[in-house]
């Protein structure tokens, strides 16, 4: 028994020394700090961003598939660890009347005076140790499978923080496009207040009409009518943006402000080389990462299946004791066994074969997923750098046509105040530059969006965000 403890302890001691570091866990970077939005009355872009990848359900859901990737190869470590087994057992037997004299007259052949017990009562005990040495490299390759597995996790987790990023950009974006029109409906509110006024004015000393009072006056409604819309699209895209920041209730605290739509800076106004930007787009993008660590687990998968070609060799020792009328086992009542197997499977009915065969049309699958998938990348780079070439023609456009609108206008409301224009050209020329204002934060908006759309293409968004 002592000799049977000690091989059990040598071969748990070196499985330690050879699978014990594979075994940690690797660590986990620190978490980014979130700031609290009930101290915060400015939130900007970045900070949006880190509030998404912390709060956002999806983002946590990703994290958690993570966590279970990472115990998978844990399980899968664990097959080069011998299985320690320990039974016990305790049986009560009462043998049937004809068993009873059958076993008492078997027993009295040999003994005149010997008696059967009947009810008898039996205990058992055991400890078994079973270490598989060699399965055809089953082990192996379930263990990188199982890594292949938990990196395509990751890059899983990666492509939803891309997305989510993504979305968050595209939201915030869009609540700013809702505020400069807030902004926009209330200059050209105040502008026919304004004109009201001296309306009002001129009507009162005999020079005005009440035709132009009442123009002015509707003109007034309207950009408050303008102004209400804006404000509510601005209160529906906040709803938004807080749902992707996972902020409960889907809602801001009061007092909350998006950061201004800031200038355009100069690196912002020159489309990026293309081929610089595919080749970010080849390193970053985590599901073309997600792709490769397919091929991988698929190539893994062919050589799990060609294992089930060679023979297992398993090590096994055990160690039993067996004892009638009580439980107080005592070292005389103990054997142990120790035994090498061998076991070579000859014929499964063509079921290994199968098994490679379609584990390799999974290795083929992923490689033309892999195919398929590169090209799509391609052509997002592409669309979005178009994008941004598109976007960049139409900021200069509107911002060329904003000031000649609004010179046109200032130009109509000094003929209009002279006696030498119309009403009705100076409505047209304001609202002319209403839209052309409106055109421009549009272009604005767009640009920042392309941009955006250039780093989800390449997967380099998250660079921003860390």
């Amino acid at each position: 028994m002592k000799q049977l403890i000690r091989i059990l302890s040598t071969a748990l001691f070196v499985l330690g020394l050879a699978t014990g570091p594979g075994l940690a866990e690797k660590s986990q970077a620190p978490a980014v700090a979130v700031p609290d939005l009930a101290f915060l009355k400015v939130l900007d872009l970045k900070t949006a961003g880190r509030i998404a990848l912390a709060g956002n359900p999806s983002v946590a859901a990703a994290r958690a598939r993570v966590r279970q990737a990472r115990e998978q190869v844990v399980q899968a470590n664990a097959a080069y660890w011998p299985r320690l087994d320990a039974t016990a057992s305790a049986s009560r037997i009462t043998l049937s009347d004809n068993a009873h004299t059958a076993s008492l007259a078997s027993a009295r052949l040999f003994d005149p005076t010997a008696a059967i017990d009947d009810p008898e009562k039996h205990y058992n005990t055991g400890l078994t140790a079973t270490w598989v040495l060699f399965n055809g490299f089953e082990r192996r390759f379930t263990a990188m499978a199982a890594r292949s597995g938990e990196k395509l996790s990751r890059s899983g987790r990666d492509e939803v923080r891309r997305l989510i990023l993504s979305a968050t950009a595209n939201a915030f974006f869009l609540a700013q496009l809702a505020r400069e029109n807030i902004t926009i409906a209330t200059a050209d509110e105040a502008f026919n207040r304004r004109q009201l006024k001296e309306a009002e004015a001129r009507r009162r000393v005999g020079t005005g009409s009440l035709s132009d009072e009442l123009n002015f006056k509707v003109r007034v409604n309207s950009a408050r009518s303008d102004k209400i819309r804006a404000r509510q699209t601005y209160k529906t895209a906040l709803f938004s943006l807080a749902a992707l920041l996972g902020i409960p209730g889907a809602a801001f605290p009061p007092g909350l402000e998006l950061a201004p739509l800031s200038l355009e800076a100069p690196m912002e106004l020159t489309v990026p080389d293309t081929k610089t930007q595919l080749d970010q787009a080849r390193v970053h993008r985590p599901d073309l990462q997600q792709a490769q660590f397919a091929i991988q687990q698929a190539s893994a998968g062919v050589n799990i299946a060609r294992a089930r070609l060679f023979p297992t060799l398993a090590l096994t020792a055990s160690l039993d004791g067996d004892r009638s009328g009580d439980a107080n086992l005592e070292e005389d009542d103990f054997g142990n066994v120790i035994a090498l197997n061998l076991s070579y499977n000859l014929f499964t009915g063509g079921a290994d074969r199968s098994r490679i065969r379609e584990a390799r049309a999974g290795l083929t699958a992923a490689g033309k997923n892999m195919e398929d998938l590169e090209l799509k990348v391609n052509s997002d780079v592409m669309d979005a750098l178009a994008a941004l070439q598109a976007a960049l023609d139409q900021l200069s456009l509107q911002r060329t046509n904003e000031a000649l609108v609004e010179q046109n206008r200032d130009l109509v409301e000094k003929e209009y105040k002279a006696g030498q224009g119309s009403l009705v050209r100076l409505n047209e020329a304001q609202r002319d530059l209403v839209i052309v204002r409106s055109r421009l934060a549009l272009a604005r908006i767009s640009l920042r969006q392309a941009w955006i759309g250039i780093k989800t293409a390449t997967g380099t968004i998250t660079v921003d965000f860390e």
